[in-house]
């Protein structure tokens, strides 16, 4: 099929990109490069997409109506759009809230506005959160719990392209599908995140800052899962013009001390660990049901924590060496 992939340079976007491309898919990818956290990393990514012939990038806003309008003129025969653009991160989101009212409110519209255009449209794809479950305490998180008590800006724009999505769904007609990610990591992840923190400054000598004093818990789920889950989903298209939800987790939360454990294992080098308290925006843990993705569309993810950390900082080293 011919897809439009909105935030093909990013991480899960550029992964997505390579496997649909891989299996025969045409892709069109936008993304518009911001400097959230260095480009190179991003242009990186995008080397590896370039070249196949049936991949297209153009850079531009996804909240941008003008440009996506263009689009979608211009490639009328897209089927289905999977729609990973966002503005990430839950602590910049109390310096920059503007940002993400943008990216994750504003571009969930006019992306929902550019898929009334597609006359072939089949389906669309998004990406949610598992933010979106905020303060909610009864574990594991399941896809009718509530989720009214965000605890973060970031975890709010989430649950708000949600409902955008079931507008559409009702009003237009639009059938989509939101994917709620559970802590993502592995080659070609961002540095904002826990494992390239994390890991840099391990193998540099720094103390790295663990927050709550430790007691957290993260479903942390290795990028070749969620690559696996997300074709899952395009694959699976609703039989109606529906909106759905699903969990996308490894099922196995992990201790952050053990995850910590688990990178010093991986790069043989102790962490010397700064205490801190818990911040406002943070939930204690998350750990995902993934009862409903198994039974829609065989979501079943394989990579344990060990193997993921080992495969990541094996990717970090090489692609550091590289860059320096």
């Amino acid at each position: 099929m011919k897809m439009l992939i909105t935030g093909a340079a990013g991480f899960i976007g550029s992964q997505v990109a390579k496997a649909a491309l891989e299996r025969g898919d045409a892709v069109i990818g936008v993304d518009n490069l911001n400097p959230y956290y260095d480009p190179a990393l991003k242009h990186a990514r995008l080397d590896r997409l370039t070249a196949h012939r049936h991949f297209e990038f153009v850079e531009a806003s996804v909240s941008d109506m003008a440009a996506m309008e263009r689009l979608v003129t211009t490639h009328a025969d897209i089927e289905t759009v999977v729609h990973l653009a966002a503005q990430a991160g839950v602590a910049y989101s109390i310096e920059n809230p503007l940002a993400y009212a943008d990216a994750n409110v504003s571009g969930q519209v006019v992306m929902f506005e550019a898929a009334l255009r597609l006359p072939r449209l089949r389906h669309v794809v998004y990406a949610s959160s598992s933010s979106v479950y905020g303060l909610n305490e009864d574990v594991p998180f399941r896809e009718t719990d509530r989720v009214d008590r965000p605890a973060s800006l970031y975890a709010a724009t989430k649950r708000a392209g949600e409902l955008i999505a079931h507008s559409y769904a009702n009003v237009q007609g639009v059938a989509s599908t939101g994917l709620r990610f559970f802590t993502v990591y592995g080659p070609w992840g961002r540095p904002d995140m826990a494992p390239w923190l994390f890991t840099s400054a391990i193998l540099e000598g720094r103390p790295i800052t663990v927050f709550n004093n430790g007691a957290m818990q993260r479903d942390f789920t290795f990028i070749d899962d969620i690559v696996a889950g997300v074709l899952g989903a395009v694959d699976r298209m609703p039989e109606r013009a529906e909106s759905r939800l699903f969990n996308l987790g490894n099922n196995k939360p992990v201790a952050l001390m053990d995850f910590i454990a688990t990178i010093e294992r991986a790069t043989g080098r102790k962490a010397e660990i700064n205490f801190a308290p818990m911040r406002k925006a943070d939930v204690e843990t998350t750990f995902a049901n993934i009862d409903l993705a198994a039974e829609t569309f065989g979501f079943e993810p394989k990579t344990s924590i060990d193997e993921g950390i080992d495969r990541f900082v094996d990717w970090y080293r090489g692609y550091n060496a590289k860059s320096s």
